[in-house]
């Protein structure tokens, strides 16, 4: 069974940058899409970016689109979101998630790992 683990969260000011990173541990399949998700108090669960199991397809919110890059090593076992130009809006739990199923990278339902989440506060 596939775990994920995210780590790197924390407390920035707004314009200031962040990586939060995501360690995936047991089988994965080529078909894996791992994507990152945010959950702000009280607002529903957002789609941040998403990126294909071989790195070549990366997929973004209009939000965090030219701010954000989601990228994976080598290895294909880490999974980083850096986060350039933040901005207080951008505070939230920060989610990493897998997937096999394709094209429907946005929605949180077609997503069956979830890890714990971190917290990134940014200030003004």
């Amino acid at each position: 069974q596939v775990q994920l683990a995210e780590s790197g969260g924390g407390l920035a000011q707004a314009g200031d940058s962040l990586r939060v990173s995501c360690a995936i541990s047991g089988p994965t399949g080529s078909a894996e899409v791992t994507g990152w998700f945010r959950r702000a108090p009280g607002k529903e669960r957002e789609f941040v970016a998403a990126i294909n199991w071989n790195g070549y397809n990366t997929y973004y919110s209009d939000s965090v689109k030219g701010r954000f890059t989601i990228s994976r090593d080598n290895t294909g076992s880490t999974v980083y979101l850096q986060m350039n130009s933040l901005k207080t809006e951008d505070t939230a739990v920060y989610y990493c998630a897998s997937t096999t199923a394709i094209g429907r990278y946005g929605d949180p339902e077609v997503y069956d790992t979830w890890g714990q989440g971190t917290q990134v506060t940014v200030s003004s």
